[in-house]
């Protein structure tokens, strides 16, 4: 369906959308005030955290931090994107969806013809296994390799037979079909504009979407050839730096994902999962990215990466390791199981079991001792310059973190370590030296060239010493107080200096000034609908909690206030730049302090 979604028609939705009702048909929510609890369902916790309000349409944990409206909830919950969950919220409430073409850009295409087509192959790739003139050798190989009927079922394994054209005599019946198989990566056309089958003689593993949609195929070949596996292209539908083999099949047959195995292979998630181990996901040819990370962490508190101990294993691991850091947060575990050497996930669960393979995740070493074992290898710590190199090895690394209580931990080890009490990274340098488990140039070429989310600046809260750093808390002031009474907040006259500022979220917050101006009646929940996917859409999910916080009652003195002085704050930064220029505009700096003087009484 071309178009995107009209904001008016999403802020409507998000109006008649009762948000208790709707978390309550997925969670049992208890009365509690003028508000609902529950216990997370983001986190494990015992005691109710999640508070959800029924006035501004807003939840919050007060114990993971999860917030959002009725958008994020389904998204964070039923893992649905962005534009589905509003499709779900408008289907619900009988609501047939606008679409709006942005001048000068194309259409957006209707990508529903190739998950059809990806489905329709998949279905032809399991029906192989079954045709008596080609099933044998699949069929054999798979039970060589210890997989039942009923599991190769559960993952829809197929089978690509021998030939150039079988999967285009089937599907490709005409024009139009013959192009999605080219655009899904079925088909390829060679120089000569003759196209074939990609996938030929392979045993063919379908890859899930989040919504349990064929997206792409891995396949894996009988014997010895090369390449031994062969992935889809990167297609309309399918991004490789971004998806996992077997999370959707995880999630179906966990309801809560307590722990997530990440492994190298397809085979290594099936064997798991037929030895009862229904959490193990494995990356698409390429290393774990930060992307990966942060989707499995939106499913699980815990990940346990899992790879051969041979030269390669160890080489992922610390890839993944490099990777994971910036996503580490309190609460969020990471672990590290390198097998023996010559053992993968599939042999060892076949050899010894169940038991001992889940024994060996309990144990599996937490990423702190993985990174300073690995680091450490390299140095002589029993030196002075041997610690002093480990610190410079580690600096670089450590300052990925974000803050936190495991930053500071970190920290405080590597001051053990290196026997400095009181160790400071800005102190420390960074060893411009490779480190130690450097990635093969191959990994690094084959991850996704997709840019990283962008690190967004938090508010910070500062003491009372400094007027300069009081400037961000009094701009976190006035966007917590219009996200509380967004309404009255409408009625306030926005001085046009404050503009001018150069402050940080200063931007921000004349957004949402002018954003009220021209709805003035909005309410929370669609002002944080409108930025769900905007950089700065977090720090208003943040200020938002904040309001079960607040007193009920006219917030406008408290926004006029703090609109009040930031422009005594602009006022004062042009004093201090007209006296830096040696008060050429003496007019001008006696309306300045005239003005000063008004605002500050």
């Amino acid at each position: 369906m071309a178009g995107r979604i009209p904001e008016d028609f999403i802020d409507d939705v998000l109006s008649r959308t009762d948000l208790v009702e709707l978390i309550d048909s997925y969670i049992h929510l208890k009365r509690a005030g003028k508000n609902y609890t529950a216990c997370c369902p983001f986190h494990q916790e015992k005691t109710p955290s999640f508070t959800v309000s029924p006035d501004k349409q807003f939840y919050y944990c007060f114990g993971c931090g999860a917030s959002g409206n009725a958008v994020g909830f389904l998204m964070d919950y039923t893992r649905l994107g962005f534009v589905e969950a509003v499709e779900l919220l408008a289907r619900n409430l009988g609501l047939e969806i606008p679409r709006e073409e942005t001048p000068g850009q194309a259409p957006r295409e209707d990508h529903q013809p190739l998950f059809n087509m990806l489905e329709q192959a998949a279905t032809w790739f399991e029906q192989q296994l079954r045709n008596p003139k080609v099933k044998d050798r699949p069929v054999g190989y798979l039970k060589k390799r210890g997989l039942s009927g009923q599991t190769a079922k559960h993952f829809r394994v197929g089978y690509a037979p021998p030939g150039w054209d079988n999967l285009l005599t089937a599907l490709g019946t005409d024009d139009k079909k013959r192009n999605h198989l080219l655009k899904t990566g079925l088909l390829i056309e060679n120089d000569q504009g003759r196209s074939y089958d990609r996938f030929r003689d392979r045993v063919m593993f379908p890859i899930r979407d989040n919504r349990g949609r064929v997206i792409a195929f891995g396949g894996r070949v009988l014997g010895d050839d090369k390449p031994k596996y062969l992935n889809s292209p990167e297609t309309p539908v399918f991004h490789k730096g971004r998806e996992l083999y077997g999370l959707w099949e995880a999630r179906q047959a966990n309801s809560k994902l307590a722990r997530v195995v990440i492994v190298e292979g397809y085979m290594d998630v099936i064997a798991l999962a037929q030895y009862g181990i229904t959490y193990a996901v494995a990356t698409l040819g390429t290393a774990t990215s930060q992307e990966h990370v942060e989707k499995l962490f939106r499913h699980t508190e815990e990940l346990v990466y899992c790879f051969d101990g041979d030269d390669a294993g160890r080489r992922a691991a610390w890839r993944a390791l490099e990777n994971t850091l910036p996503c580490v947060k309190d609460g969020r575990q990471v672990k590290f199981l390198l097998l023996p050497e010559g053992e993968d996930p599939d042999t060892l669960v076949r050899k010894d079991g169940t038991a001992y393979f889940e024994g060996l995740l309990n144990e599996a070493t937490p990423l702190s001792e993985f990174f300073f074992q690995q680091l450490g290898a390299e140095v002589d710590t029993r030196t002075l310059d041997g610690r002093a190199r480990l610190a410079s090895l580690a600096k670089p690394y450590l300052e990925k973190l974000p803050e936190s209580v495991f930053r500071e931990l970190m920290r405080q080890k590597l001051g053990e370590i290196t026997q400095l009490k009181d160790i400071s990274l800005d102190a420390v340098p960074a060893t411009p030296v490779t480190p130690p488990a450097a990635p093969p140039q191959d990994f690094a070429a084959e991850e996704s060239a997709r840019p990283r989310p962008s690190q967004r600046a938090p508010f910070k809260r500062v003491g009372k010493t400094d007027t300069k750093k009081m400037e961000v808390p009094l701009i976190e002031k006035a966007v917590r107080v219009l996200l509380t009474a967004p309404q009255e907040a409408a009625r306030v006259n926005v001085p046009d200096d404050i503009r001018e500022l150069n402050l940080p979220h200063i931007s921000l917050l004349i957004k949402l000034l002018d954003y009220l101006r021209h709805k003035p009646d909005t309410s929370t929940a669609a002002i944080l609908g409108r930025w769900q996917s905007e950089d700065e859409g977090h720090v208003l999910f943040e200020l938002a909690a904040q309001e079960f916080l607040l007193p009920h009652h006219d917030q406008t003195p408290e926004l006029e206030d703090s609109l009040r002085r930031l422009r005594l704050l602009k006022v004062e930064q042009d004093l201090d730049q007209i006296i830096a220029e040696g008060v050429k505009d003496k007019e001008r700096f006696k309306q300045l302090l005239h003005l000063k003087k008004e605002l500050s009484t």
